[in-house]
């Protein structure tokens, strides 16, 4: 399986702005050192151009930006874990078959690449890019989508068991960057915790709210949350959703039970 048959190659809206250059360098080195034959290739091309139709390029964009805003997250603390690839090896694994994980991390490793190179030149230059992609992302996916991208982001800060201040105050500076509130970090941090204080903070709310205003917090965050805003972006994706509107649920649960409340 080439890399043009799990993300689509450069299509969507990737093709422009700070992540088209980006997906130049990553994705690029992944075509050029294909050894394939010449008639595989034109095939792969094949596929490039019948996978830019419908809801194609809006899922390939949203996997590529999962890639290149991991990148970020993973090396927050100044470290790559082997926790943190492997989560992501896994999802790929999971959702596009064992061919996706090499050229996954593959494309990790280019990002991490290119990382050193921009910095290197430019302290600051990395990160002004990942500031500029996040606008992109916020113009080009819905709330929704960018809801999920950010949940699999906690995911792999959390997969450790740890997160460290740089990993939270990252994940923060995406979210604002993509349009999403420090609040809305706070609430994914806590999803699949055992505590009411974790419940809460799950609902967006405080122990001393109402029982309408908990009510009222779970519509709002069911809604923002279900599963079925992020359906055209894939099964697997919409899946992941699903994992995490049952944790939603739980905390609703666990909140509602302490209350007495139905």
């Amino acid at each position: 399986m080439g890399a043009a048959k799990w993300i689509g190659g450069i299509i969507g809206f990737m093709v422009k702005g700070p992540l088209g250059a980006l997906a130049g360098y990553a994705l690029g080195s992944l075509f050029d050192t294909d050894d394939s034959s010449a008639d595989d290739k034109y095939s792969r091309e094949q596929t490039r151009d019948t996978w830019d139709t419908g809801n194609a390029g809006q899922r390939n964009s949203f996997l590529f930006s999962m890639l290149v805003m991991a990148s970020y997250i993973i090396k927050a603390d100044g470290r790559i874990m082997h926790s943190e690839m492997e989560f992501v090896r896994k999802f790929l694994r999971i959702n596009f078959g064992e061919a996706a994980v090499d050229e996954g991390q593959q494309i990790l490793l280019n990002l991490f690449e290119q990382r050193k190179q921009m910095d290197r030149q430019n302290p600051m230059a990395f990160k002004n890019t990942i500031r500029d992609c996040g606008r992109q992302i916020a113009a080009n996916l819905t709330y929704e989508e960018r809801l999920q991208l950010l949940d699999f982001l906690v995911n792999v800060a959390k997969s450790d068991g740890h997160i460290c201040n740089q990993e939270i105050e990252a994940l923060k500076e995406v979210a604002l960057y993509m349009g999403l509130s420090v609040q809305e970090v706070e609430s994914m941090l806590n999803l699949g915790g055992n505590s009411l204080d974790e419940a809460y903070k799950v609902l967006e709310i405080s122990p001393t709210a109402t029982n309408d205003e908990v009510r009222a917090a779970y519509r709002r965050l069911a809604l923002k949350h279900h599963p079925d805003k992020v359906a055209m972006l894939g099964e697997d994706i919409k899946k992941a959703a699903e994992e995490k509107f049952q944790s939603i649920n739980s905390a609703k649960e666990r909140i509602y039970k302490e209350r007495g409340m139905k």
